[in-house]
């Protein structure tokens, strides 16, 4: 053997028991030096004890080396007569286990060693696709496995969230880009999610090979992810063949998952090679980048029973500070509370501080509460965004997750009354989603990234547990009908396509008094509607806010002006 192989050669240590060093000694030697667990260290004690000797290893001989020098030097310090020495192990294949020489093999980017007749069987394995075509699962899985008994074939099952989709599928595609073969399958029973056992069956219910069947999915992208329904890889690496099964998992009032299976021989080989994509896969999941820093929510069936369907992306413009009309006290509670608190977050958790807030936006409707959050979400770099509507309040546990995984995130619940009004005033299905919220809250880490960003119209009507407890909610900020500042900035801003004189804006903001942002939107409107009537848009004058103004406050009635954000200014005429 050259020494360069004699060099790649891994190395085990072996500690000799006595009767004179301490249990406690070698149990602490094991777990400073050899990094072993409390368990681990009492288990390879326990192995000293029964027969004389334990083994640790094998290590590489570089790291090997290292550790014999760190253990004597502990063991001269203290003074023991503990035996360490050195020996390398008996060469075993990492296919079959057996005893034999062996020879060395690349698998994916590990390298391997396989004894002489698994070397032959993989050379055998490594046939060409025949010519003729498969017509059904077991056929082309029979010929794919060909000389491994089935008793001899091991499957491990992963599940993802569906809502990872995307990001299991771009997983998917890097690690298996250069399969033997990739083929679709026909799933015809909705509720039935495929598997390795169901593939190989031969009977009545055998698995035809169909068209691979993608959908796309939106990301947030100018072009979208194309993801596989369902999928089976035949691949292969250094001689040892395996098979991947991507299937879309269905089970009622559930969300749909995404379940993978991968089908290699048993053994060690077989085993890391299973394990390695795995934990790629895992990885490709925990970094979550298709849908990060960005504003989501997720689908729901319109007769909701708790069931996910995906994510959806929301494209909304970026808004500008000088675009969010509240008095500047308002805004610098804001950017005090929520901008300012994001960006000390790293020197708060090095305080010990927690860096997990709640914050609850409250007022009248139609003050441009909504508005106020499309402000925090594009002036938060890097942070996800998800959008929960009091009726989805069933999915916030699928919401957390995904929050968890995205952090920095923004947690949004709009109208948080309509699930958390005091609790004497409930109904009987409303106090567990209460409680969810509240557990979900609480559950938190103190040094997660997460933002709750709450809104309500009532926040009179609040359950003291939610509006009433540090932690959960740590500042209240009011967003207030505009002032008559506020009023005429709203009036520019939602007729900047109009050809406004300043004494129209002035007369329109003075005589708005007590109405809220979207009643000004409305109005502006109906500025427009009105000089287009007149002379085609090219002026607006001060009829047209007599005329709008008495259709929107008295005309209509209490109820209009109510429904149109006016309540206020109806009261005070």
């Amino acid at each position: 053997m050259s020494d360069t192989q004699t060099e790649t050669l891994p190395s085990q240590l072996v500690l000799h028991g006595d009767e004179d060093t301490p249990r406690e000694f070698i149990v602490d030697l094991l777990r400073r030096i050899f990094g072993k667990s409390e368990s681990e260290a009492a288990s390879v004690m326990a192995d000293i004890e029964r027969h004389g000797a334990a083994v640790c290893g094998p290590y590489p001989r570089s790291v090997a080396g290292a550790l014999l020098e760190s253990t004597r030097r502990q063991v001269a310090a203290a003074g023991h007569p503990l035996l360490v020495t050195s020996e390398t192990p008996k060469p075993c294949c990492e296919l079959c286990g057996q005893p034999t020489a062996r020879s060395e093999a690349k698998l994916m980017d590990r390298t391997i060693w396989l004894c002489a007749d698994c070397v032959l069987a993989a050379a055998s394995a490594s046939q060409k696709l025949p010519s003729e075509e498969f017509n059904y699962t077991f056929g082309v899985l029979n010929w794919h496995f060909a000389d491994v008994p089935r008793s001899q074939l091991v499957t491990t099952v992963r599940q993802f969230p569906g809502h990872m989709r995307a990001d299991v599928q771009a997983a998917i595609d890097r690690l298996f880009a250069s399969p033997v073969r990739l083929l679709g399958i026909a799933a015809d029973r909705r509720y039935e999610t495929l598997s390795m056992s169901a593939l190989m069956q031969n009977d009545g219910f055998a698995a035809a090979i169909a068209p691979l069947q993608y959908n796309d999915v939106d990301i947030g992208e100018p072009t979208p992810a194309r993801c596989l329904d369902n999928g089976l890889w035949l691949c292969a690496s250094s001689g040892l063949r395996y098979a991947v099964l991507l299937a879309i998992h269905r089970e009622y009032s559930r969300e749909t998952g995404v379940r993978i299976e991968i089908m290699a021989p048993a053994g060690a080989a077989g085993s890391a090679l299973v394990q390695q994509c795995f934990s790629a896969l895992e990885d490709a999941v925990q970094a979550a980048r298709t849908y990060r820093g960005k504003i989501l929510s997720l689908d729901a069936d319109s007769d909701y029973r708790g069931r996910s369907r995906g994510i959806t992306v929301h494209r909304l413009p970026a808004v500008g500070r000088d675009e969010v009309i509240l008095p500047e006290q308002t805004l610098r509670l804001l950017d005090r509370n929520v901008l300012n608190f994001v960006g000390t977050r790293d020197a708060l958790r090095s305080l010990g501080q927690s860096t997990r807030k709640g914050i609850l936006l409250y007022g009248p409707p139609g003050t441009g509460k909504t508005h106020t959050i499309r402000y925090l979400a594009t002036h938060l770099p890097g942070h996800t965004t998800l959008i929960i509507t009091a009726e989805q309040i069933g999915l916030l546990g699928a919401y957390m997750n995904l929050a968890r995984l995205l952090q920095p995130a923004m947690v949004v619940i709009e109208d948080v009354d309509l699930i958390a009004r005091q609790r004497e005033s409930m109904s009987g299905c409303e106090e567990p989603l209460l409680n969810r919220l509240l557990n979900e809250m609480d559950g938190l880490k103190q040094d997660a990234d997460i933002l709750f960003v709450l809104t309500t119209n009532r926040p009179q009507q609040l359950e003291g547990a939610l509006a009433g407890r540090p932690g959960r909610i740590d500042q209240a900020i009011e967003v207030p009908l505009p002032d008559e500042i506020g009023r005429g900035k709203l009036v520019r801003l939602y007729g900047k396509g109009l050809p406004l004189e300043d004494a129209v804006v002035a007369e329109a903001a003075r005589r708005s008094e007590g109405t809220s942002c979207a009643f000004i939107k409305e109005l502006m409107r109906r500025l427009a509607q009105a000089s287009l009537a007149r002379d085609g848009g090219k002026t607006v004058i001060s009829t047209d806010i007599d005329e709008a103004l008495d259709d929107m406050l008295f005309s209509g009635g209490r109820l209009n002006a109510r429904l149109l954000g006016g309540a206020q200014a109806m009261a005070a005429g």
